[in-house]
């Protein structure tokens, strides 16, 4: 039995050890608990996804940097690899389940947690990883029949290459579930994609999977105007974050004054979440990605000291001029991308 105090230490012990970029201890904390009975989603959900959740927290403070999240991220990696060996020894009982993230999504931990979750709950499961082609994808559907596809997305930029994951596993008749960060807290998103259905944590996808129909139809195209606007504005899109990097005043090519080099490379790499965050509302006609990542990029710029409220209200009006040519995208940015 794990109980609230045993989780509470072992959290603890997990995240020194990530503290300290110890592998070693990572995995024998995995071992030492897998041996005292501890399920592995448990491990997984309780302990490792949540010191991950701690590290994105502590990176987005400016506490911690991106190669310290990195590392992190490999050593839960490590952690989850040593859970799913384990649920290995036991035999599967019901049928295949794909789990994979499309292309530009690169946070494989999600779906590996996912992935634990489904073989534990009995599942047989192939594991296609980060940035998947939907040309891959469709091999893997065709050679090995599976029961479902799950997809795992946690950038909003990614979206539009996980709608054409969807396309690919429904045409050949196989449901999807969908989940992940960039769909939000309800299946609105997943279900403007085509998704035949959505989880909001690992055992919500196990609870899915199992609830799915045998086959499903092709997915209808999406709305043509929004998705031709946003096919555009993907097509752009370096071309338009340049141009908005040279007009907002949080990253323009000026000379930085003492402390703001940094800064402004900070900004310049979470800029592009911003056109992100338009490309979701034209696919899923869901507007609340807008205001979530302007409230985002606010509290990534004042845990840098900067006048967050101001700096996005300028970002607003550069977005507006820069999408010029996008009336979609335009309306979009000047109704939504604001802090509420």
């Amino acid at each position: 039995m794990f109980d609230l105090e045993q989780s509470r230490d072992a959290l603890r012990r997990y995240e020194e050890a990530l503290a300290d970029g110890d592998r070693v201890k990572i995995v024998a904390l995995v071992e030492e608990l897998l041996d005292a009975g501890v399920a592995p989603l448990d491990i997984m959900t309780g302990i490792v996804a949540a010191a991950q959740r701690t590290v994105g927290e502590r990176w987005q403070r400016g506490e911690w940097s991106v190669a310290q999240e990195h590392a992190a991220t490999a050593m839960a990696m490590a952690a989850c690899e040593v859970a799913t060996g384990r649920l290995a020894k036991t035999p599967a009982t019901r049928g295949r389940v794909i789990v994979a993230c499309a292309e530009r999504e690169w946070h494989w931990l999600p779906a590996a947690i996912i992935g634990c979750a489904l073989r534990g709950g009995g599942w047989e499961t192939t594991l296609l990883g980060p940035a998947t082609s939907p040309l891959r994808l469709s091999r893997y559907v065709q050679d090995i029949g599976p029961v479902a596809v799950a997809i795992s997305c946690s950038v909003l930029g990614a979206l539009p290459t996980t709608r054409r994951f969807i396309e690919t596993s429904t045409s050949a008749g196989v449901p999807v579930v969908a989940g992940g960060a960039a769909f939000g807290s309800d299946p609105i998103r997943a279900k403007a994609l085509g998704a035949t259905a959505w989880a909001a944590d690992a055992q919500g996808a196990v609870d899915a999977v199992a609830a799915l129909p045998v086959v499903v139809s092709s997915v209808p195209p999406l709305p043509q105007a929004p998705a031709r606007e946003q096919a555009v504005l993907e097509l752009s899109h370096r071309h338009l974050v340049d141009r908005i990097q040279q007009e907002w005043s949080v990253t323009a090519n000026s000379e930085p004054g003492p402390g703001q080099a940094t800064l402004r490379a900070f900004a310049r790499d979470a800029l592009p979440q911003a056109l992100y965050s338009v490309w979701a509302a034209l696919l899923t006609g869901d507007t609340r990605p807008l205001s979530e990542t302007a409230a985002w990029m606010a509290d990534l710029l004042a845990s840098r000291g900067l006048d967050a409220p101001s700096a996005i209200e300028e970002l607003t009006t550069v977005l507006a001029t820069v999408l010029l040519d996008y009336p979609l995208s335009v309306e979009l940015v000047r109704d939504h991308f604001r802090l509420r």
